[in-house]
C-alpha cells in the first residue's frame, strides 16, 4: 500500500449499500483509480462531501492506493477548480454527464498520463468559463482520440471519405465504414480546429448529432470494450 498524493478528475460515483460510493477517477500520477469513500452520505459527515465527487469535479486527493486490485481509500480530498457554472447550467451538466461516462468506458489505464490528464483539466476549465458551447462535446472527444492513440490519419485529407476503421481517408467510398458526402462534409469540419475558434463551426442540431454518431461510431470501432454511453439520449435531447 502506497500513500499518494495526486490530482484527480472525477470520472463516477455509484452509491454502494446506504451511505458509502464508490468514485472512479483519472488521477495524474496513476490514470484511473477506484475508491470506496466510507459512510460519505451519512446527514452528519464531517470532511469529505459527497458534492466532491460530481462528475468531472477536479480535486487534489491525498490517497492509500493498494497494490492488489482491491478499492482504494481516500484520506484527504479539496476541490482545486470550483466550477462556476458547469453545475448549474443545465447544457453544460448533461455534456459533462455524458463526457464523464465516455471517459469512463475509454480510459483503463491505470499509468500516468500527464498530457491527457492536462488535456481533461484545461477542457473542461475551457467548458465552464465559456458560453458558447454547443459543439464542445464534439472536439473534445474528436481531441481525444488523439491521446488514445486513434487520432484521424490527415495526411490525405483531400480523398473522398473517411475510414472509421481504418483511421485514414479514403477514396473508396462503397466500402463498410467509410464515410462520405454529408456525413463526411461535416466531420471533416472539425480536424484542425481549436476550442478558442469552436464558435466559428457552424453546425444545424440534425448536422450536429449526424457528427455525434459518426463520432461514436469511431470509438465503437477502435476501443473493444466501449459501450454508448447512455446519457447520449439525454444530451440529444437538451441540443434539440
Amino acid at each position: 500500500m502506497a500513500i499518494v498524493n495526486t490530482k484527480a478528475i472525477v470520472l463516477s460515483s455509484l452509491k454502494y449499500g446506504e451511505t458509502s460510493l464508490i468514485v472512479k477517477c483519472y488521477t495524474q500520477e496513476e490514470g484511473v483509480k477506484s475508491y470506496l469513500i466510507r459512510g460519505v452520505l451519512k446527514p452528519k459527515k464531517k470532511g469529505i462531501k459527497a458534492a466532491h465527487f460530481q462528475p468531472l469535479t477536479q480535486l487534489t486527493i491525498i490517497a492509500n492506493h493498494n497494490t492488489k486490485n482491491a478499492l482504494n481509500s481516500i484520506k484527504e480530498v479539496h476541490v482545486i477548480h470550483p466550477y462556476k457554472s458547469i453545475h448549474t447550467d443545465i447544457v453544460k451538466q448533461s455534456v459533462v454527464l455524458f463526457l464523464s461516462e465516455v471517459l469512463s468506458n475509454s480510459i483503463q489505464e491505470e499509468e500516468r498520463n500527464l498530457a491527457l490528464y492536462e488535456y481533461l483539466e484545461t477542457a473542461f476549465i475551457w467548458l465552464d468559463i465559456h458560453d458558447k458551447v454547443a459543439n464542445f462535446h464534439l472536439l473534445f472527444l474528436l481531441n481525444l482520440t488523439g491521446f488514445l492513440g486513434f487520432y484521424p490519419d490527415t495526411s490525405e485529407i483531400n480523398k473522398k471519405g473517411f475510414n472509421l476503421l481504418e483511421g485514414n481517408f479514403s477514396d473508396s467510398i462503397h466500402e463498410k465504414n467509410v464515410i462520405s458526402n454529408n456525413d463526411f462534409h461535416q466531420f471533416k469540419k472539425l480536424l484542425g480546429i481549436i476550442f478558442d475558434n469552436l464558435e466559428n463551426v457552424t453546425y444545424s442540431k440534425a448536422e450536429r448529432q449526424l457528427v455525434l454518431h459518426v463520432i461514436i461510431q469511431y470509438f465503437r470501432l477502435h476501443l473493444g470494450a466501449f459501450r454508448d454511453p447512455k446519457s447520449l439520449q439525454i444530451l440529444e435531447t437538451v441540443f434539440s
